[in-house]
């Protein structure tokens, strides 16, 4: 079917767009154009700092608006040490605070019960399933089904709250007062985690022992320079787990309040059922998420030992059973899983804090010093708030003891007065009072007027006077100050320290997983050509093998015997020595050439390996010659390193050319050969030892008229008739012309060695 326009449709949008270009030559336009830049500071940036500073990031109390509001409102509905209400009352009632959806609201204190686990000292007490922080799975129950209240250690939180401790501000429809911040008496944002994702900026704070908290909060405020690391050594996690302890990763996180905790599970064997069963799994993984990484591997046949693994979690707590296959050791078993599933994991610490309503990340010291200053601004105005009610009952106080003193005279001044309106008046021309008082003396009942009235108040008015004094003191003296502030941080410590979840295990006590167990160990034969090519040949395959290939005009100058897992190290012209596990070679079969040294250790142009040495435990000393005709000795133990590192630099005296080099493993006899002829044979006691890999060492035979030591051989491979002609025993020696015949001339390699 052929299609038809629309006539007037074309017309009516000809129309608009003339009128549109009319608007344009006779008005401004309408849309402007502006700097991205702009547009983001007046539009996103409100937004960005409203989420860090009213949402995600916590303050120094330890809380976040959402996580205040909720306590907060619990604390006015009564929930403080009276019976448990419904959730869904409390996330309605919490609605007139905090302006959103209920299942926010309810996240949120399912994560501050008991129930969940979440924290270390949780705030609210529960009843019925709030789920667990270490399952991914098992969901919390609908707020009508469940039941809270506070929990006693909120005690401290609102404690000073009725007594101006803090600020209150109107909620977001101003027909309600909040605090600004909770009177924490002690520095909960330490006792308990807290994460939170701002815009551009993250928090991430661990938990710390509360008993280690307060005592380290002591300690600090006897003696700012003191060491908190012994007494709070590092984190403590609601769900336990071993902490591999790293002095200087866990100094790190103490001075900058970033870095990283490496937490294990713990777990225990049962032999006789070939069972493992883990109680206990970092706090920053669930169990679901560790049995699916643990049959991932067993599907990929990473890990054979496991036969079965599954959830047996109950009512007693986390439990995930592994069943390990006969002849299995189960410990060995699970340092591999420690190495490829998050059984261990790492709790990556971001003390990032509003303080004073700016974002700032700080180390312990600081959060606990941004604490005190804090706490010490709270306990004062609790103080100024007594000192303030007592002064004015001591004022109305103080009238009474005038009025006292003439009784009568006030009771005739009352009775003749014709109207009600006026006995205030008349009071206050009668005995010089204030209205305050006056208002206090005449609302005395009659029934009041006696002896032991009169006593009660005088004794009331002297008890003020001495608090009032002792307030003042208080005002006046930091110390005593502090002294109240310690001895609520004793008592909350007292009262509420628990044992430790975590256990600390220093680092080099753990055993940890090597990928060398994983490594095929076997016995093989290295060798290395003049041309710089390395063949690793098991020997099993050298056994049938025939000649050995190599190139033309190249030949095999060291031969090594070891085992697939040992570490070669190779020194170079260069004073430079590369190590490498042996497994990292690829096997090499006779008839092939091997590897080319220069690639496979990335050396630089020209560079030559002039000698390689085999070793499972750096046993031996290595012994330099050098063109300069100066030799050192360095034990091989120097180039054992932590770190496992490929290339050491500064490997040998660098002054002058190294010409060879040797591994011995007891004090032995050589032979130096300049380049004249001329020869020493020496023993190797002769050679100091030294630790400095770089040592230059000493000479021992001189450099004269451009003299070179040319080679430097062990006595038994130089083929010498006559060595004692040429021995020398002290350094150093001119050396000895070599005669005719005294050398037999023999094709000797450094493998002879």
């Amino acid at each position: 079917m052929k299609k038809h326009s629309n006539p007037s449709s074309e017309d009516s949008a000809k129309q608009s767009l003339k009128n549109i270009s009319n608007s344009e030559s006779s008005e401004p336009a309408i849309i402007e154009k502006q700097l991205i830049t702009d547009t983001l500071e007046s539009n996103y940036m409100p937004y960005a700092m409203s989420v860090i500073v009213s949402r995600a990031i916590p303050e120094i109390d330890g809380f976040k608006p959402s996580h205040r509001k909720l306590l907060y409102t619990m604390y006015k509905m009564g929930l403080l040490g009276s019976t448990r209400t419904k959730s869904a009352n409390v996330v309605g009632q919490t609605m007139k605070l905090n302006p959103h959806g209920d299942m926010a609201i309810y996240e949120t204190m399912v994560r501050l019960t008991r129930g969940n686990g979440s924290l270390l000292h949780p705030y609210v007490d529960s009843k019925g399933n709030f789920g667990r922080n270490y399952s991914r799975d098992m969901q919390f129950a609908a707020s009508r089904y469940t039941e809270v209240k506070l929990d006693k250690i909120c005690e401290e939180l609102f404690k000073g709250l009725d007594r101006n401790a803090v600020d209150f501000i109107d909620n977001y429809d101003s027909t309600m007062k909040e605090p600004t911040l909770l009177p924490a008496t002690f520095p909960s944002i330490l006792v308990n985690s807290n994460q939170g994702i701002a815009v551009g900026m993250a928090s991430n704070i661990c938990s710390f022992n509360l008993e280690e908290v307060c005592r380290a909060t002591i300690a600090y405020m006897k003696d700012p320079m003191v060491s908190l690391m012994e007494i709070m050594p590092g984190p403590d996690f609601s769900g336990g787990g071993v902490i591999l302890y790293d002095d200087d990763a866990m100094q790190q996180v103490f001075d900058t309040g970033r870095g990283a905790v490496r937490v294990r599970s713990k777990y225990r064997v049962d032999r006789k059922q070939n069972m493992i069963e883990i109680f206990e799994i970092p706090y920053t993984t669930t169990a679901e998420a560790i049995i699916d990484e643990i049959s991932e591997l067993v599907r990929s046949s990473k890990v054979k030992e496991v036969s079965d693994v599954r959830d047996e979690t109950d009512l007693d707590g986390l439990c995930i059973t592994i069943e390990y296959k006969r002849g299995t050791d189960p410990d060995e078993l699970m340092t591999k899983l420690f190495r490829f599933t998050k059984l261990e994991d790492t709790f990556s610490c971001n003390f990032n804090i509003l303080i004073n309503g700016m974002p700032r990340v700080l180390g312990v010291k600081s959060i606990i010093a941004e604490w005190l200053s804090w706490r010490r601004a709270c306990q004062k105005r609790e103080i100024i708030y007594d000192l303030e009610r007592k002064q004015n009952r001591l004022h109305l106080l103080d009238g009474l003891a005038k009025i006292l003193l003439d009784i009568d005279r006030a009771i005739s001044i009352i009775r003749n007065t014709e109207l009600e309106s006026d006995v205030v008046p008349n009071l206050m021309k009668g005995f010089d009072i204030d209205a305050l008082q006056a208002e206090y003396v005449a609302e005395i009942k009659l029934r009041n007027i006696n002896r032991q009235y009169i006593l009660n108040r005088t004794a009331d008015r002297e008890n003020l006077i001495k608090e009032i004094e002792d307030l003042n003191d208080i005002l006046s003296k930091p110390k005593r100050l502090d002294a109240l502030i310690i001895k609520t941080l004793e008592d909350v410590a007292k009262k509420f320290g628990k044992p430790r979840q975590s256990e600390l295990l220093h680092i080099e006590q753990a055993v940890t997983f090597s990928a060398d167990k994983m490594i095929e160990d076997y016995n093989l034969k290295l060798f290395m050509t003049e041309h710089g090519y390395i063949k690793k040949i098991p020997l099993t395959s050298l056994r049938s093998a025939g000649e050995l290939k190599t190139k033309d005009e190249d030949n095999i100058i060291i031969e090594k015997e070891s085992k697939n897992k040992s570490e070669v190290i190779f020194f170079s012209d260069k004073a430079v020595a590369y190590k490498m596990k042996i497994f990292e070679l690829a096997d090499t079969k006779p008839s092939e050439l091997g590897g080319y040294l220069p690639n496979i250790l990335d050396m630089e142009d020209g560079e030559r390996i002039i000698y390689m040495v085999v070793t499972e435990d750096y046993q031996g000393d290595i012994l330099f010659g050098y063109e300069n005709g100066k030799i050192s000795k360095v034990p091989l133990k120097a180039y054992e390193t932590k770190q496992n590192r490929k290339k050491l630099l500064h490997a040998c005296f660098e002054g002058s050319l190294v010409i060879a080099a040797h591994h011995i493993f007891e004090d032995t006899d050589f032979t130096a050969i300049t380049n004249q002829d001329k020869v020493v044979v020496f023993n190797s006691t002769l050679i100091p030892l030294k630790t400095t890999r770089s040592s230059q060492g000493i000479q021992v035979i001189v450099s004269k008229k451009g003299s070179k030591l040319s080679a430097l051989i062990p006595l038994q491979f130089s083929g010498m008739t006559d060595p004692e002609r040429y021995r020398i025993r002290k350094t150093p020696s001119v050396g000895y012309y070599l005669k005719e015949k005294t050398l037999d001339f023999r094709q000797i390699t450094l493998g002879d060695v």
